[in-house]
């Protein structure tokens, strides 16, 4: 009754996509999946049937699978991919001594067999009826039995026997901190197909894309484990280890070598759990009475930070919802696991010893792609950008709110990687696929950092109150879907009414840059003409203060022509003055301010620090 009953709720709140837009549509998946695993071989077996709604108005013959294990064995993408980068991933190698000089070596080139990690399909038929089905790599490549017309329903079903990789990345088995299964994108998982085609990517390093769906998981497994994962258990109350209702005695069979948990999560595009003999288990009740779970070892060493860490979790759990709108589930678990820290489907995986300071900055970081990745869906292989950086944003912006000392930028630390990465001579453009980056860094950097600074340079654009209304509107108008970029940007234009295509392009689908200068000041009778110079390609209104020698501030907003808007002065204790627009074709741009230059000590542009320009040094004019 509780599951039909969440499942409404659910619905009802997603029964505005029909509405609110016909021509959009989405797959929908409803997977059903029975696995065992043996905690001696760490190898499994398991039965899914998986029911799939084809909303396209396109006829499918054939259909992919995402078989993210087979990456983990010497040979793979993912191994020739370590080999072949310039940098790296430093948990994915370890050093050797070849010819006497020091190398970086794959970790998954040395895998033995009882170590690597596969997942192979038998048995798949499409409603009963045998159906060709062609492991490639990390994909599965079914030709159906029949056609599915658009609109139609079909029911797949399948065998799987799988073995967990020793830990590498992500997914593995006894990791470094001792804990012993880590099952992250561990089952066959239905490849997305949307407007674009298909999306069944190898998997070669970064991340994931999957089709909105329930899932109902039942899984075997030695008595002396506890679980935590996605979803909500459905048979707490005979499985205890924490899970069972308040005042519920849960009965022992001690003739009973296994349990089988059950598990069951609505509306999630993934579904990820962790097992350990050694884990505490304990509860809280969040924000709108969501139950966080928090699953970490029996250290002595790190339980007091892993105790301290829960009300702060509440905390970024309510600052999120404020700022961008309710966590929609009831349940979130964090637990320690995996190689780092890792978003998953209501939950993550991430390390758990090491300072409290990291174990929040990492928990902080990975909830708030809750809201990013989990209920936005934006497409993280083409637009990690979106995930990344928007999840750094409201990390940022959350510790900074429940920090003892709070700073007036907390996004400083983004922009100095943005503005390392610019001025390296090296920067690829946003919208380079994630697997094509040159090097791991400028990766990281592209999309975390400069991902982050999309958001924040939209406050120096528009102003904070729009921002945040724009991060509002954008959760309201897109949860549940699968944004594109094109939905950030027309979110902050219906929200401001300013014109911002042109900052969408230039910022990241280039490498253009921003470089203004201050270049000159002369005197003109008892006035003074500044001149400006656009250096860098792309443009930016300006925000210019100017310091007088009698200790007044004075502002100037210089309007950017083709964004047809005028932001709002956003220090109203200063005097601002709204000069004439600054069109892109022009490279240098006069002011007039009303005093003489022997008035004037000081003219900065933008000395927020809002505006990514790379050259800051020029921006600043110091009148002698």
């Amino acid at each position: 009754m509780k599951k039909i009953v969440l499942v409404s709720i659910l619905l009802s709140n997603f029964g505005w996509l029909s509405a609110q837009n016909t021509s959009y549509w989405q797959q929908h998946v409803d997977y059903k999946m029975d696995v065992t695993m043996d905690v001696k071989t760490y190898q499994y077996k398991g039965k899914q049937e998986l029911m799939y709604t084809n909303n396209s108005p396109e006829t499918l013959t054939r259909v992919f699978y995402h078989l993210y294990p087979n990456a983990f064995s010497p040979g793979s993408e993912m191994d020739a991919r370590i080999q072949s980068i310039k940098d790296p991933d430093a948990r994915m190698v370890h050093k050797a001594t070849v010819n006497g000089v020091e190398t970086k070596q794959s970790r998954i080139k040395d895998l033995k067999p009882n170590e690597i990690g596969f997942l192979h399909i038998a048995n798949f038929k499409q409603d009963g009826v045998a159906a060709t089905a062609k492991e490639v790599g990390t994909i599965l490549e079914v030709t159906l039995a029949k056609p599915l017309l658009p609109g139609a329903k079909t029911i797949f079903t399948l065998d799987f026997e799988g073995q967990v990789p020793v830990q590498i990345r992500r997914s593995g088995r006894n990791n470094k901190e001792g804990v012993e299964l880590s099952m992250t994108q561990w089952y066959p998982k239905m490849a997305e197909f949307d407007f674009e085609g298909w999306h069944a990517d190898p998997y070669i390093a970064r991340e994931f894309h999957g089709v909105w769906g329930n899932f109902d998981v039942k899984i075997t497994i030695d008595k002396a484990y506890v679980l935590g994962g996605s979803g909500y258990l459905q048979n707490k109350n005979s499985i205890g280890y924490g899970y069972q209702d308040a005042g519920v005695t849960v009965p022992v069979n001690k003739k009973a070598k296994t349990l089988t948990w059950h598990f069951y999560a609505p509306e999630v595009h993934d579904f990820t759990w962790a097992a350990d003999k050694e884990y505490l288990h304990d509860v809280i009740k969040g924000p709108n009475n969501v139950d966080l779970h928090f699953l970490y070892k029996n250290n002595p060493k790190i339980i007091a930070n892993w105790k301290a860490l829960q009300p702060k979790t509440a905390k970024l759990m309510e600052i999120y919802n404020e700022t961008v709108g309710n966590y929609p589930y009831k349940q979130y678990s964090v637990i320690q696991g995996g190689d780092g820290g890792m978003e998953y489907a209501m939950c993550t995986l991430i390390l758990g010893e090491g300072t409290f300071e990291g174990l929040l900055g990492v928990t902080g970081h990975e909830m708030a792609h809750s809201w990013f990745q989990h209920v936005l869906a934006s497409n993280e292989s083409k637009h990690g950008w979106m995930d990344e950086g928007f999840t750094s944003f409201l990390e940022d912006y959350g510790l900074n709110a429940i920090s003892d000392k709070p700073v007036e930028n907390p996004f400083i630390n983004a922009y100095k990687g943005y503005l390392a990465m610019a001025n390296s001579g090296e920067e690829q453009p946003q919208s380079t696929h994630a697997d094509r980056f040159d090097k791991n860094r400028w990766y990281s950097i592209t999309s975390y950092s400069k991902g982050e600074v999309f958001l924040t340079q939209l406050i120096y654009l528009i102003g904070k109150d729009n921002l945040l209304k724009t991060l509002k509107k954008y959760y309201q108008d897109f949860q549940f879907k699968h944004p594109t970029p094109n939905d950030i940007k027309r979110s902050a234009e219906r929200i401001s009414g300013a014109n911002l295509d042109w900052y969408l392009t230039d910022w990241t689908q280039t490498t253009n840059t921003i470089d203004y200068g201050v270049k000159e000041a002369k005197d003109a009778a008892d006035k003074t003409v500044v001149t400006l110079e656009r250096i860098g390609r792309m443009p930016m209104p300006i925000d210019l203060y100017v310091e007088y020698t009698d200790g007044t501030t004075e502002s100037f907003y210089i309007p950017l022509r083709m964004m047809s808007f005028e932001k709002e002065n956003p220090t109203p204790a200063i005097k601002r003055t709204v000069a004439k627009d600054w069109a892109w074709a022009y490279p240098t741009y006069e002011l007039t301010i009303g005093k003489p230059k022997s008035a004037i000590k000081k003219i900065t542009i933008d000395p927020s620090g809002l505006l990514a320009d790379v050259k800051p040094a020029n921006n600043i004019l110091e009148v002698k």
